[in-house]
């Protein structure tokens, strides 16, 4: 049987920390709290389940705070969770069998995260796979009979264990924030944190988060050495930024840039919708609300190609007194909301 060190980092939990780690009983050999700064009453409730508790100062870099956590531990494998993560009994019941068997020669157990649609988190699935336990030394071995090499790829078991996400609060300011400084400290992005970005504010940012962060993609905009994926990603966050600062031209040179191309974001014809819905031109708004959810594809978030758009249609429909048009949008719109949102 394998022994499991649980790593955490945490910050203000008293609300989620005891679900959590409730949940992990049996499971976890040791666990390690690291605590960013908290001013509830979270380090008290973690010292009711471990005494490895360490304090770290937060430097607004969460691989930094993981790493130290990392440092802490001292069994065979370490799972990473989160808070406001939980597991049923019948996932605790696959964990506990999965300590029992897991192969040694497995570097990499991957687990399927849920909940992430009904809790608008920055991913377009609702259950998807993430490495979550992983083998605290590898070790070195070579591979082949001959032209032998060392293994570079780690040995990586899809598991059928769910982890619930049940986070109790949104914390996109704090993300924002973030990704702010890191532009301020090093002027870019990584590509994974450039798409992050965006995604996020497409999905928990408001009119403030938009404008702080339009200087950053206006600039990358203009740039030569762009993909055409980063292209269309600036398309959508410029367009909405155009939207709210009610500059029309901005709207129409980024949204007509994106549609030129024959592969329109969802995003953005969404937000040419919302446009002519604004200017109680419903009839011109059903024809990108229909664009955005049957002819184009999203490039942030699911939704502004599914549940936006059907319930705009559904309202613009409404207005325009077209009470077939209504209720066919309206149920096509509660069929995506309970296929999407389980």
């Amino acid at each position: 049987m394998i022994t499991i060190s649980v790593c955490m980092i945490v910050k203000d939990e008293e609300a989620v920390l005891a679900r959590c780690l409730d949940t992990l009983k049996g499971i976890a050999d040791e666990i390690i709290i690291v605590d960013t700064g908290s001013s509830d009453s979270t380090k008290q409730i973690a010292a009711c389940y471990t005494d490895k508790i360490y304090d770290f100062p937060w430097v607004h870099d969460f691989s930094a705070a993981r790493n130290y956590s990392l440092s802490k531990a001292s069994m065979d494998y370490i799972y990473v969770a989160d808070a406001d993560e939980v597991l049923d009994d019948d996932n605790r019941k696959r964990f506990l069998s999965l300590k029992e068997h897991l192969p040694q020669e497995v570097e990499i157990v991957q687990m399927k995260y849920a909940n992430q649609l009904a809790f608008n988190t920055t991913y377009n699935y609702d259950i998807e796979y993430r490495p979550k336990l992983y083998k605290r030394l590898r070790s070195l071995r070579f591979v082949d009979p001959v032209h032998e090499s060392v293994a570079l790829e780690p040995c990586v078991y899809d598991s059928d264990i769910t982890i619930l996400h049940m986070p109790q609060s949104n914390h996109a300011a704090r993300d924002f924030d973030t990704f702010q400084r890191a532009i301020k400290r090093d002027g870019r992005l990584s590509p994974k944190l450039f798409e992050m970005y965006a995604r996020e504010l497409f999905i928990a940012g408001e009119e403030k988060d938009f404008l702080d962060a339009f200087s950053f993609f206006k600039d990358f905009a203009v740039r030569e050495d762009y993909t055409e994926r980063e292209r269309k990603i600036c398309d959508c966050v410029l367009v909405r930024c155009y939207h709210y600062m009610k500059d029309i031209t901005g709207l129409l040179k980024y949204g007509l840039k994106n549609i030129a191309d024959g592969k329109a974001s969802s995003e953005v014809c969404y937000e040419l919708g919302e446009f002519f819905f604004k200017q109680n031109d419903y009839k011109e708004a059903t024809i990108w609300f229909y664009n955005a959810a049957y002819e184009t594809e999203c490039e942030l978030n699911l939704r502004f190609s599914g549940e936006y758009p059907l319930k705009r249609l559904t309202e613009c429909y409404r207005l325009l007194g077209n009470k077939e048009q209504e209720e066919a949008y309206q149920a096509l719109y509660d069929a995506w909301c309970k296929e999407n949102m389980r």
